[in-house]
């Protein structure tokens, strides 16, 4: 998950290291879309799948984040069916949805034309929905029922807080709400701080971990190989 380096090169960084994904995030970072689609053009020639979190439920932010590059478009906050079935119709060219044909180079066409590439941008499309807020968990099957919805995503600070608990992620509620999610009846994802935390949400039935953020892993290589130094010298 990347909040500060925005760069082409840490999707090939990640690409090196055998990521699936790379999320860039929109909602807490200055980042806007000029700078975006700079990096999610980058990273279509890789690999690595390239998410983009915009920072709200609005039309324009997710068609436009889809047309500058991204393959899968998370939104956070989702606390009903209707704002969920908002998201699709966005996200969705006709007949699935309503989302507007921006489709510029030509390499994005399928040879078939314009039915066919339709199709195509359609089902490789992954519509991320975060579950977030003590509303949003209420209306979790629902939300998860709407067609079009292909993983629900637990913003788990977000979350704990809107609970009454923030960070009691050991709490029963809070491991309620968790499990509640887990059976809605769409997949579901996470992001983690360590590898002991997503093996445990993997074996817990998580299906889709983002292992950590991009300044703690930077952080934490650099911490523990300077320390690593220091006791030598």
């Amino acid at each position: 998950m990347v909040v500060e380096f925005m760069t082409p090169g840490i999707v090939r960084l990640a690409a090196r290291a055998g990521a699936d994904f790379v999320l860039f995030d929109m909602e807490h970072t200055g980042y806007g879309f000029e700078r975006m689609r700079w990096v999610l053009t980058t990273a279509r020639a890789s690999p690595v799948v390239p998410f983009l979190r915009v920072p709200d439920t609005t039309y324009d932010l997710v068609a436009r984040g889809l047309d500058i590059g991204a393959l899968g478009l998370m939104v956070p906050s989702v606390d009903s069916v209707e704002e969920a079935r908002a998201v699709v119709a966005a996200a969705r060219y006709p007949p699935a949805g309503r989302r507007g044909v921006g489709l510029v180079f030509r390499d994005d066409w399928h040879p078939e034309g314009v039915p066919a590439t339709l199709e195509e941008r359609n089902d490789e499309t992954l519509v991320i929905l975060q579950i977030e807020t003590a509303e949003g968990l209420e209306a979790a099957e629902e939300i998860a029922a709407v067609d079009g919805v292909d993983l629900l995503w637990i913003g788990h600070f977000d979350l704990s807080t809107s609970l009454g608990i923030p960070g009691g992620f050991d709490s029963a509620d809070y491991q309620k709400a968790v499990d509640r999610i887990l059976a809605a009846g769409k997949p579901v994802g996470i992001v983690c701080g360590s590898v002991a935390e997503a093996r445990d949400a993997l074996e817990r039935g998580f299906r889709c971990v983002g292992y950590s953020f991009d300044i703690w892993l930077y952080e934490n290589a650099l911490h523990e190989g300077l320390a690593e130094l220091r006791a030598g010298v």
